[in-house]
């Protein structure tokens, strides 16, 4: 680190689980982030400010005038644009020391695989049971960790998978395909903006304790 990043980054570096050691880790880590809405927004904002070396944003979404209510990455002026765009610009002012990939795609088969294989870890804040499940599938292969999130009304949860480890549980041991969990969407149900915040931002705090090795 020089000594710009040494005093960025010094409250990090004054915790014992983290210290230098850890902060050049993250450094040197590569996130892949699932989607740039409501969860996706806060916790790439903290991965960038934490200063996770590479953020690549996947979302083949633009930024709509409903976004705006949770969606913490964009603006007004945002409304219209790819949202990966618009996330890789505000992440870009926080942190100018850092590489954000933006694809404005939906990831899947080889594409999908390449993405998990190369990452770290992988943060999935998407919003449909069949991209969370291709996700995990990719991950348990890759044997990248995975740290899942999902926000609806008033109600949201986080899980980390470590498919590091042979004989750890995956996200479908959690929730079954073809099982009986009901999807059900923002755009039906609503959901309370700073709970997206909320679990974005635990997303953000599991996958850095992951890459720091605390």
């Amino acid at each position: 680190m020089n000594d710009e990043q040494l005093l960025r980054y010094s409250r990090h570096i004054l915790l014992d689980p983290i210290g230098i050691e850890g902060q050049d880790r993250l450094l040197a880590s590569r996130a892949l982030i699932v989607g740039a809405g409501g969860l996706g927004c806060p916790a790439a904002l903290y991965m960038a400010a934490a200063g996770v070396g590479t953020l690549v944003i996947v979302d083949d979404d633009e930024v709509d005038l409903t976004n705006l209510q949770r969606q913490v990455l964009h603006r007004q002026q945002s409304v219209g644009r790819a949202k990966v765009e618009s996330a890789r610009e505000t992440l870009h002012d926080i942190n100018p020391g850092i590489e954000v990939i933006a694809l404005k795609t939906r990831l899947a088969g080889d594409a999908l695989r390449e993405q998990v294989e190369a990452a770290d870890v992988v943060l999935d804040c998407s919003d449909n049971f069949a991209t969370r499940h291709a996700i995990n599938r990719a991950c348990v292969a890759a044997r990248t960790p995975l740290v899942s999130g999902a926000a609806i009304r008033f109600d949201g949860q986080v899980s980390v998978f470590d498919s590091r480890s042979a004989d750890a549980p995956c996200y479908h041991c959690l929730f079954p395909e073809g099982g009986d969990a009901d999807e059900v969407r923002c755009a039906v149900m609503g959901v309370f903006a700073p709970l997206t915040g909320i679990i974005g931002t635990m997303q953000a705090a599991e996958a850095l304790k992951l890459l720091a090795r605390t």
